[in-house]
């Protein structure tokens, strides 16, 4: 069984959770997340994220890294939450990761500024 089955099968419970499927806030804590609409996940999200960077510092100074994998899949979860919300998949992000496999990523920070600044001096 691979990851990416994994991913793929969070993201259907999570669909699955959403209000307009039937999911109940009262007895789901996805639901309840995508009922107060953004805020509220983008909100857990900044807050895990956090979380990551000091469970990274922790392991730096002795901690368990398993704390440091319990704050990523958070993160990832709640990330997770969001893409739902949005109409999007973690396929959606592989696919983005695959496309940017063997681009250094010196080159897609510059081509990302170039096509920023081509579309500036494009505006009117």
């Amino acid at each position: 069984m691979s990851s990416n089955d994994s991913l793929a099968r969070l993201a259907a419970i999570i669909e699955s959770r959403k209000p307009v499927n039937g999911g109940d806030p009262d007895k789901s804590y996805v639901t309840r997340l995508l009922h107060k609409g953004p805020d509220a996940f983008l909100k857990k999200i900044g807050e895990e994220a956090t979380e990551v960077v000091m469970a990274a510092k922790d392991v730096d100074h002795g901690a368990d890294k398993s704390k440091l994998v319990y704050e990523v899949a958070d993160l990832w979860f709640h990330s997770m939450v969001a893409l739902a919300h949005y109409g999007l998949t973690p396929q959606d992000v592989l696919t983005e990761l695959e496309r940017r496999e063997g681009t250094s990523g010196i080159e897609e920070k510059a081509l990302r500024k170039a096509v920023a600044r081509s579309t500036e001096e494009g505006s009117p």
